[in-house]
């Protein structure tokens, strides 16, 4: 015998099968991820009583039909089958697909409106809370009526309530009124919209059961909230309650600026004393930004998965064994002639917020797990244990850096790709990969924090406010540099994330240095994160400025020459 849960979630699928809805949608509906709504449909989480509440509220159904069973609650949803709980309307939501539509009974239309005949100026938007009628006001997203005495000339208008429906509604099938016990209370019966019906549904001046206008995005919202237009809108309502810091995921900016403007006031207008402020509370404020981006995110990641001994360092002031491939390298001919006395005119550029743009990287989401096919899954991300090929160009540096010594190492999922992309341009051959370790991935787990960074510090750059751009500094690079194995971060522990981020404000520097060659610039030295000294008309191929996309010039000198 099916347990309740098991019972739940094959309801769940069941109605998500017959109203064409996703995962996705559900999960907004309800405040949560997606991924969220696939554990708990796969058993791996439970459904909690909050979301038993929500998902009634979501198909329009009582809580009592939810657990009653599939068949039952698909019945009671199409208006098949009578409620178990006869105060609550059952309105099929308007994502109900068409292609097979069941006959509703006559006295239970899901979205007729209501005659004018009836005396009511205004739709319904479902059963008040308090005395079970019809309702045309809602109050923190429940239908109800506003005062006593509504309730109570609720209460003596049912009688008249049913008679214009047939004006409204064509007949009902024969065989209809069975489903309908004569002993139901004629509360039900009363008509209901869906919480968007203000307005969506109120210009039509007859609407189908089954054929609703699409305006799909109305399932969506979660029932706490106000009428929603957009899925956007739904996001932002869910994330309203459930974001990490108290935030609607469309403020996240606005997190970022209203804690500068507070900071500074409470400085009393101190630019050092804020700025000092801002750097010690960026660790984690940066933390309960990325946490309020996520709300409503397509993936649940993992703070604190088993971490892989070869990501654990050796010592507290130690290293791993993972090789970032940090560049630091000078062209062995362009020295060699400034040694023989040539001389050359160097332009050294500084590669803007080198961090915050390799945010946008590809990112395991859960724990890592061994791999030892050989082939790189473009769909996952981790590190790899590789044989790198040699590299014979002279000209340009070679992706993995610094390292001198042959043999095997551990790369990241930033470096393995540029390795990867090399052998698709002919510039050296593939790497052999022994071993991997790997999660599903994605590119896009950090990008809506990186991008609300990126806004913030664009805007801060064209007022000349530097204390925010010191502040969003301080918040991406203090997130790099502690979401490994560090106590100044106790909130995640993802080392391998610190490790693809790093080496991917690497691989970034060393495609600026290709993109140089290509365009016919000599380059002539690259270092640290964010340093290229070119030779060439540089401005020809890069825009200069300080947005992410632009270059700034650090130095100019010259190399070589008798002195």
């Amino acid at each position: 015998m099916l347990s309740t849960e098991e019972s739940l979630r094959l309801t769940v699928a069941a109605l998500m099968t017959r109203t064409g809805e996703r995962q996705a949608v559900v999960a907004a509906a309800l405040g949560l991820s997606q991924a969220q709504v696939s554990r708990k449909q796969s058993g791996a989480a439970h459904w909690s009583l909050e979301d038993v509440d929500g998902l009634a509220a979501h198909y329009r159904i009582s809580v009592l039909d939810l657990l009653a069973g599939p068949t039952h609650a698909v019945g009671v949803l199409h208006g098949a089958a009578p409620s178990l709980q006869p105060g609550v309307l059952a309105v099929p939501p308007v994502r109900l697909a068409p292609a097979a539509p069941a006959p509703l009974p006559a006295g239970t239309p899901a979205e007729a409106p209501e005659s004018e005949a009836v005396g009511v100026p205004r739709l319904s938007v479902g059963s008040c809370v308090l005395c079970g009628q019809p309702a045309a006001d809602e109050v923190d997203g429940f239908p109800q009526h506003l005062s006593a005495e509504e309730c109570a000339e609720a209460a003596a208008a049912p009688a008249g309530a049913p008679a214009p429906r047939p004006a409204a509604v064509p007949p009902a099938p024969p065989a209809a009124p069975a489903a309908a016990p004569a002993d139901i209370s004629p509360a039900p019966v009363a008509p209901a919209a869906p919480v968007v019906a203000p307005a969506a549904a109120a210009p039509a001046p007859v609407v189908a059961p089954v054929d609703v206008p699409p305006a799909p995005v109305a399932p969506a919202a979660p029932v706490t909230a106000p009428v929603a237009a957009a899925p956007a809108a739904a996001a932002d309502s869910a994330a309203g309650r459930t974001g990490a810091a108290g935030y609607a995921s469309g403020s996240v900016m606005e997190q970022i600026t209203d804690r500068v403007h507070d900071v500074l006031a409470e400085q009393g207008g101190d630019l050092a004393a804020a700025e000092a402020a801002l750097v010690k509370m960026a660790i984690p404020d940066v933390m309960a930004l990325m946490k309020s981006s996520r709300v409503g995110g397509r993936y649940e990641h993992s703070e604190f998965p088993p971490t892989a001994g070869i990501l654990h360092k050796k010592s507290q002031k130690g290293a791993d064994e993972i090789w970032e491939g940090r560049p630091k390298w000078r062209n062995p001919e362009i020295f060699k002639a400034a040694k023989s006395g040539e001389r050359f005119e160097v332009t050294a550029l500084d590669m803007n917020a080198a961090y915050l743009s390799a945010l946008k990287c590809w990112l395991p989401i859960g724990q890592l797990r061994e791999d030892t096919s050989g082939v790189h899954d473009p769909k996952k991300a981790g590190v790899h244990l590789i044989t790198p090929a040699d590299w014979d160009h002279t000209d340009l540096p070679n992706p993995l850096g610094a390292r001198q010594e042959p043999g095997q190492l551990w790369v990241t999922e930033s470096t393995l790709r540029q390795l990867l992309d090399c052998a698709r341009q002919g510039l050296a051959e593939a790497p052999v990969i022994h071993r991997s370790l790997v999660s599903g991935a994605t590119e896009a787990l950090l990008e809506k924090m990186r991008r609300a960074l990126a806004e913030v510090r664009r805007g801060a750059i064209a007022e000349g406010d530097e204390l925010t751009v010191a502040y969003v500094k301080a918040m991406y690079s203090k997130f790099v540099s502690t979401i490994g194995e560090s106590s100044a971060n106790r909130e995640i522990r993802r080392p391998d994330w610190m490790h693809i981020i790093r080496s991917k404000a690497f691989v970034n520097l060393w495609m600026k240095a290709h993109k140089a060659r290509t365009a016919g610039l000599q380059v002539v030295q690259v270092s640290g994160t964010d340093e290229l000294h070119l030779m060439g008309e540089w401005r020809a191929v890069f825009t200069e400025g300080r947005d992410l996309a632009q270059v700034k010039v650090k130095d100019t000198y010259v190399l070589g020459g008798k002195k």
